[in-house]
């Protein structure tokens, strides 16, 4: 389960909720491209999200998928599309229901967050990013603010900056891929040439995600991680500067979260 603690009015999270600081937390590890890297998720804040992740990874829907959307210097995307290494052919990552919204992290630099479509706060399912930079302001707040379920450790973020600086293909026309989300897709070695042809992108020219794997799912992980609060609804400036702890949170949402998650986590242990 993933640690959050937040020091307020003298009191911690934790002694509010009479509970240990200490908690467990999920490691996956991103088999990509560019290079394996490994993300710890935060099972005990936002445990509804971290299942629905997991249920996706150990169903192996996202083998073989891809990063289909890059915005430089915002995010990296994946989650929605997979790759058919047989036919070159991509298809669309069949979605469950949408997952509650559990908007109680911010979306700094580091972070994986859901996607979701414009207007459904809770309409998040199978597509998730990668904060390329600190994204507060444009991201804490709107659609009832996005959903930020784990980070990046390690080197991992020198891996996804890689994904950032790739030229994008636009593929969303019916001579390609003929999907619209498919217009900001990063691609290798694929030229301005290449998409003057029509050439279809193949595994050699996509950031191909070749699995996504649990590496722990029971030992105490994420007792050193420090995830922001939220500034969604605090009130303050939200410049997008890196000073300052990134707000505070609203006890009333973030207890009965929380005290959601915990009956969730119950009921996944039983």
């Amino acid at each position: 389960m993933g640690y959050f603690a937040k020091a307020a009015a003298g009191l911690s999270l934790a002694a509010l909720l009479g509970a240990s600081a200490a908690s467990q937390a999920t490691i996956v590890q991103f088999q990509t491209a560019l290079g394996d890297f490994e993300v710890n998720l935060y099972d005990q804040t936002t445990p509804e999200t971290v299942a629905n992740f997991l249920q996706y990874v150990e169903a192996g829907a996202y083998s073989d998928s891809f990063m289909h959307r890059s915005v430089p210097g915002f995010i990296v995307q994946g989650g929605g599309f997979g790759f058919d290494l047989e036919t070159s052919k991509y298809k669309v990552i069949t979605a469950n229901k949408p997952v509650i919204n559990e908007p109680l992290l911010s979306n700094q630099r580091g972070t994986i967050a859901m996607a979701k479509p414009s207007g459904k706060p809770n309409g998040a399912t199978n597509q998730w990013f990668f904060n390329l930079k600190d994204n507060r302001v444009s991201l804490d707040a709107p659609e009832g603010g996005y959903t930020v379920f784990g980070e990046v450790t390690g080197n991992g973020m020198a891996i996804v900056d890689a994904m950032g600086k790739l030229p994008r293909g636009d593929f969303s026309h019916a001579a390609l891929l003929g999907n619209p989300a498919l217009n900001e897709v990063p691609v290798r070695d694929y030229s301005q040439e290449d998409m003057n042809d029509k050439l279809l992108p193949t595994a050699e020219h996509i950031v191909l995600v070749q699995n996504i794997v649990v590496l722990d799912a029971a030992v105490d992980t994420a007792a050193n991680l420090d995830p922001k609060p939220t500034t969604r609804g605090d009130g303050s400036s939200n410049d997008g500067g890196d000073s300052g702890g990134g707000g505070s949170l609203s006890w009333l949402m973030l207890l009965g979260l929380l005290g959601a998650g915990l009956a969730a986590r119950t009921r996944r242990k039983r």
